[in-house]
């Protein structure tokens, strides 16, 4: 698999297949090339101010664990269902939740820098619907909250979601329907295509 590390391609497989072959430097191509999504997975996921805490640890186990990467799968959404599990491990042990305020103003500081020559107007007006998609995204359980961060907040496709989930596609396909139509009672304004989304999911038996 090949991913893009600002303006050049990263070969994970061959990264990986270095590291392995006991050339630990190497591994520092992929956290580059992953380290953005990464923080923006546990900022969004509730990580808070912990974020750079809880990517550096599943950094550090991903590292570990690559003996067990099977090869030939992408290495986001691995990393990401480590991030995942991270987040969820302190958030837990804090004791707490974080507010929607919290994640809110997280999301957007590790969202990518807005051209100068925006528009504020339209800058507002799309701050103001991600504050109430957030808000709604509360409002969902979380097998639902997860796969709609996934898919749409961090731009996900299905097989990638249904990776670092640990999913079945139909799965993926089911809960994010689902969470869909529960989004299009809580936000009636709010339509797949517009905003984060772009696209609705397909019914599953899940």
């Amino acid at each position: 698999m090949r991913t893009r590390e600002g303006g050049r391609t990263v070969d994970e497989a061959a990264v990986i297949a270095r590291v392995r072959a006991g050339k630990p430097e190497a591994y520092a191509e992929l956290v580059r090339a992953h380290t953005g999504i990464a923080l923006r997975a546990a900022r969004a996921l509730g990580a808070g101010a912990d974020a750079e805490d809880v990517v550096q640890q599943a950094f550090f186990k991903a590292y570990r664990a690559l003996g067990r990467f099977r090869d030939g799968a992408a290495f986001r959404p691995w990393l990401l269902s480590i991030v995942a599990n991270e987040t969820r491990n302190t958030v837990r042990t804090a004791g707490r939740q974080r507010s929607l305020a919290d994640r809110e103003a997280a999301f957007v500081e590790a969202e990518p820098l807005k051209s100068p020559s925006a528009d504020p107007a339209v800058a507002a007006l799309a701050s103001e619907r991600r504050a109430a998609l957030l808000g709604a995204l509360e409002k969902l359980s979380e097998d639902h909250r997860l796969v709609v961060t996934y898919r749409y907040l961090l731009e996900m496709d299905e097989p990638e979601t249904a990776a670092a989930l640990g999913w079945p596609r139909g799965t993926v396909k089911s809960r994010l329907s689902r969470a869909l139509r529960r989004l299009g009672r809580l936000l009636p304004e709010w339509e797949p295509g517009t905003s984060l989304a772009h696209e609705g999911g397909g019914e599953g038996d899940e």
